[in-house]
């Protein structure tokens, strides 16, 4: 399939994870007020879609404590309650503690090997499926927007490569029970651009786009070119993480998501409209790493910089 040019007004939803899935395998735990502050500089630059912690067990994950006040310290940002800020939850506890702290948008985490299940949430994938199931029943009660997100698509750390048509059976359960988004992960970076367009042109031409998103770590080095396999199947929402920040603490492995800065860079130089201001996003990049002293910006943050310079950036002062 070769590509073509995009219309001028198409857009497409960039969703960064820093705040979560880059933070929480630092070796550096920033207390919530830093993360406030991260969180404020992504919506700064433009972004409309943010992940911004979790609601987990503060003993396994020590990086997402005190999730309550990184919402609370967002509450009162203006413009806020328009933009979709997520939280991760591991099961109803995780919900039944979000919801109470306000948050109105969800995030629960499939499996697609028994291996990936048992290691991050201690159940068999039947369990984890089961407990989306729940969480989406109440979210339709509740108002709450639920993301289902299959980690370990394309290959485990554990069991190896994953057969793509569990995460085709899973997709289309989950689509079918009504969950909001569903959310393609590679998460340990093993999947190839040949892999990614296959599973994404099947699940497009199945169920059409609208609901459907990706999440890539760039492990060896083909985020980019996975988001590119995926935009040529029609799918137009992202995860990426500022400053490539990443990594699982369940998923040995699993290196820095695919940064934030190169995903925008490449798709406005393609002709697709995110929304989001460059010389911010760089600026919110420049943040992450003086927060954590361990983000390793994009591959293109070298020379993004010196185009923004050529721009004059400091006039936009």
């Amino acid at each position: 399939m070769l590509y073509e040019e995009p219309p001028v007004s198409q857009s497409v939803i960039v969703n960064d994870v820093g705040p979560r899935d880059g933070l929480q395998n630092q070796p550096k735990t920033l207390v919530p007020p830093e993360r406030v502050q991260l969180v404020k500089a992504l919506l700064h630059a433009g972004m409309t879609h943010v992940e911004i912690g979790a609601f987990v067990s503060p003993k396994a994950v020590p990086a997402m404590a005190g999730a309550e006040e990184v919402l609370a310290g967002l509450s009162h940002e203006a413009g806020v309650s328009a933009n979709v800020l997520t939280v991760l939850i591991p099961n109803l506890k995780g919900y039944e503690r979000a919801t109470a702290a306000g948050a109105k948008s969800v995030c629960m985490v499939l499996y697609g090997s028994e291996g990936m299940s048992q290691a991050n949430v201690r159940m068999s994938r039947q369990q984890a499926e089961s407990a989306t199931a729940s969480i989406l029943a109440r979210g339709k009660e509740d108002g709450v927007r639920v993301t289902s997100t299959i980690a370990v698509a394309f290959e485990c750390p554990y069991d190896g490569p994953v057969d793509p048509g569990i995460v085709r059976d899973m997709a289309r359960r989950f689509l079918d029970l009504g969950t909001h988004e569903l959310c393609i992960a590679d998460t340990i970076g093993a999947a190839n651009p040949q892999q990614v367009r296959s599973l994404t042109a099947a699940l497009a031409d199945e169920h059409g786009v609208d609901q459907l998103s990706c999440h890539f770590h760039d492990t060896r080095a083909m985020g980019l070119a996975n988001v590119f396999a995926s935009l040529e199947s029609g799918i137009r929402k992202f995860d990426a993480s500022i400053g490539g920040l990443g990594g699982c603490p369940f998923a040995p492995g699993a290196s820095g998501n695919v940064a934030t800065e190169d995903v925008v860079m490449m798709l406005e130089q393609m002709g697709f409209d995110t929304g989001i201001d460059l010389d911010s996003l760089m600026r919110a990049s420049e943040l992450a790493r003086a927060l954590t002293g361990t983000a390793p910006g994009g591959r293109a943050s070298t020379w993004i910089n010196r185009q923004l310079d050529k721009q004059g950036r400091e006039h936009k002062k």
